[in-house]
């Protein structure tokens, strides 16, 4: 069976796996990555940006290294391809963790659960739950779902079909890595430079395909366009700025603003300063976009690997 068949029956299987089964409770393989990470930077770690590199490499590297080793090892069988294929991209996506996270958070808000939600939100991002209230909680939920909808779904996709295996668990290894150690806390300020600028690049083609997946699949394709162009740029991430610019446009709703990460406050651009202020039946409907541009990813992906396979043959 040829490559590029393989990437599209195995990565449609490991989506389907998601839908179906989600992350496990116990034993997932991207703790489990969590933990031997951590266990490196524990030896490494020194307060200087080439001892952060090195453990970057060590890390990402011995993913995509594990990843080939085993690609290679199954190549004679197309069906243990297509099984090693499927099972890598359901441990590397959380399309259906996300969803289920920010469905649980709107479920309490609509029930009027504030206290509910924000015991909830931490386990969909960091924001400081107790700085918001309903509609601050709904609009870092549909930031939380459009921004993981690139780093837990599209981005996964954009690098297995460029590189297979080894490309699906390294962008999950690279996109951990800078969510262990990418942050601006004193003890990685220098440490987590390095995961921090890998992880922008890596997640750079992912986020453009979602931005534009965005506006293909939401209500408002000229107003995801116009807001990724206006105000993309003047978000601090270079990645979650298209993203969320565009969801904004596609879902009519404005993105931004002032934020709290642990007391910590930041202000932001307004994103689509045209729209609405979030409400919380807009976070099913973020749900429902994420969804949309995931399956949208899963063709664009294996429609890529076929020409990239074309293209070297």
């Amino acid at each position: 069976m040829r490559a590029d068949r393989v990437f599209a029956y195995g990565a449609a299987a490991g989506l389907l796996g998601d839908l179906l089964l989600g992350d496990p409770r116990r034993g997932h393989p991207v703790a489990v990555f969590g933990r031997a990470a951590g266990a490196v930077e524990r030896v490494l770690w020194r307060d200087h940006r080439g001892w952060g590199a090195l453990h970057t490499a060590v890390c990402a590297g011995g993913a995509v290294v594990l990843g080939a080793v085993a690609q290679k090892a199954v190549r004679p069988s197309p069906t243990a391809s297509v099984a090693l294929t499927g099972v890598a991209t359901w441990a590397v996506v959380g399309g259906t963790s996300l969803v289920r996270e920010a469905r649980t958070i709107g479920r309490a808000l609509e029930a009027g659960d504030v206290e509910a939600a924000r015991e909830r939100l931490p386990h969909l991002c960091g924001r400081d739950p107790q700085a918001l209230d309903a509609d601050g909680i709904a609009r870092a939920v549909v930031e939380s779902v459009a921004e993981n909808t690139s780093d837990a779904v599209v981005g996964a996709l954009v690098w297995g079909a460029v590189g297979g295996v080894p490309g699906l668990l390294g962008f999950r290894a690279v996109n951990t890595l800078d969510a262990m150690v990418g942050h601006k806390s004193p003890r990685h300020r220098r440490y987590g430079w390095a995961s921090a600028r890998l992880d922008d690049v890596a997640g750079w083609p992912g986020a453009r395909l979602t931005a534009v997946l965005a506006a293909v699949a939401g209500n408002d394709r000229r107003g995801a366009l116009r807001a990724w162009r206006a105000d993309a740029g003047r978000h601090p991430s270079p990645n979650a700025g298209p993203v969320e610019a565009s969801f904004a446009g596609a879902l009519g709703v404005r993105l931004g603003g002032t934020l709290s990460y642990a007391g910590r406050v930041e202000h932001r651009p307004v994103l689509n300063q045209e729209g609405r202020s979030v409400e919380v039946q807009d976070i099913e409907r973020a749900v429902r976009l994420s969804r949309r541009v995931g399956l949208l990813a899963l063709g664009v992906s294996a429609a890529a690997r076929v020409a990239l396979k074309a293209r070297a043959s």
